[in-house]
């Protein structure tokens, strides 16, 4: 089993729900953390409440900007000396029928979920390479189940799932690891959400950070490129 302690890991949108949850759990577990939110107030708030100054910190980055994300990386470095581990899961979801949908919330959900994950990608690329290091996309089950008033969310995970899926091939030969996780319903502030007690039979975003730590320590020979997650039972 991979020793994960000291790993530094990267994970976008974690100021609250998912994100926050895995940063928490592999604190527990002895990694090195850095979150990232829109806002730096914001991600050095939930990066004190988490942890220590020595092992978290939270930066400033929208994934949607390029140059941003390779600033946040660059901060990482300057922090922790390196990154091991990338976690791709900032996103949004705006749910309504075609024609309803506006041209707006249709590029958000492009630009922040599916772009998104490209420029993360691309800022911590030689990274990860230099590190034989791992990147993870949280997808969701929309990535593989299309649904009514889903179209531009459904788009932009399909398009998650197919470019993680793509880029796991082009990184094999590098020793990278590259994995997306499809999750289905999560108890988080996803679309304005606020967690209570009717959320207890979701998965939880501690969670989702225990798979990935699941994950990270896996023999080496062993890729689960794509891993489907779902509550044991509905609502």
């Amino acid at each position: 089993m991979i020793d994960i302690k000291d790993k530094v890991v990267y994970i976008t949108g974690g100021t609250k729900g998912i994100g926050k949850g895995i940063a928490r759990v592999l604190l527990a577990n002895n990694c090195k953390v850095a979150i990232s939110g829109r806002k730096l107030a914001d991600a050095q708030a939930t990066a004190s409440e988490l942890g220590s100054v020595d092992r978290i910190i939270g930066v400033a980055s929208d994934v949607c900007n390029y140059e941003d994300e390779q600033r946040a990386i660059e901060a990482v470095v300057r922090t922790f000396g390196r990154v091991d581990v990338v976690v791709a899961n900032a996103g949004l979801g705006v749910f309504a029928s075609v024609e309803e949908l506006s041209i707006e919330d249709w590029n958000a959900m492009i630009q922040t979920n599916l772009t998104g994950v490209f420029h993360t990608l691309k800022a911590s690329v030689e990274q990860l390479k230099a590190n034989k290091g791992y990147y993870i996309s949280i997808a969701s089950l929309a990535g593989i189940n299309f649904f009514a008033n889903g179209s531009g969310y459904n788009a932009s995970k399909f398009g998650v799932v197919g470019f993680t899926q793509a880029a796991m091939l082009d990184l094999r030969k590098y020793d990278v690891k590259v994995t997306t996780i499809l999750p289905g319903s999560v108890t988080s502030n996803f679309n304005n959400h606020v967690p209570n007690d009717s959320d207890s039979w979701k998965i939880q975003p501690d969670d989702l950070g225990e798979l990935i730590v699941d994950i990270l320590r896996m023999n080496p020979n062993v890729l689960p490129s794509k891993i489907e997650v779902r509550p044991t039972k509905t609502s």
